[in-house]
């Protein structure tokens, strides 16, 4: 995958240009991550460009944004049960640190991350496993995309 639609990844999704994007919510869009060292880490982006943080959005479009987290969280975790026996969590986070626009990561977490990192925050990683190669996004990940995809169709309609 490779294009400007990173520079821009809400007009992307927005536009329909977003290869990242797994399924269209009420207050954005969920997402599967650049990187996946982690398979399934996926991100809940906002839909407008200019909301920076959680409190810029209107009360009811911030509770919201809260339960597309849940259930982007909540369909992560499913898949990563289904796909993976070391599946342990998820991790939930807002942070805003880098990106300029609201979003949440969904950290899933397994038994078999190393022992230096497994009960630490996922940003303690070491940094070339953020470059590899090997956990860029790609074809080989159509299976997960599929499995959180869908299980956030079976949240949304209520099975």
């Amino acid at each position: 995958m490779t294009g400007d639609w990173r520079m821009d990844r809400i007009g992307a999704a927005l536009r329909g240009e977003n290869p990242a994007v797994l399924r269209r919510l009420t207050s954005g869009f969920a997402v599967i991550g650049d990187v996946q060292f982690l398979p399934g880490y996926s991100v809940l982006i906002v839909d407008e460009p200019d909301v920076r943080r959680l409190s810029d959005l209107p009360r009811a479009k911030r509770l919201s944004f809260l339960s597309d987290m849940d259930q982007l969280g909540e369909a992560v975790e499913r898949a990563c049960q289904r796909l993976d026996p070391a599946f342990r969590r998820v991790n939930l986070e807002i942070l805003g640190n880098t990106d300029p626009f609201l979003h949440a990561h969904v950290w899933p977490r397994f038994e078999w991350e190393p022992a230096d990192v497994v009960g630490k925050p996922v940003w303690l990683y070491p940094r070339e496993r953020w470059s590899d190669n090997r956990f860029r996004l790609g074809p080989q990940h159509d299976v997960l995309r599929e499995a959180i995809g869908s299980e956030l169709d079976q949240l949304r309609s209520g099975t």
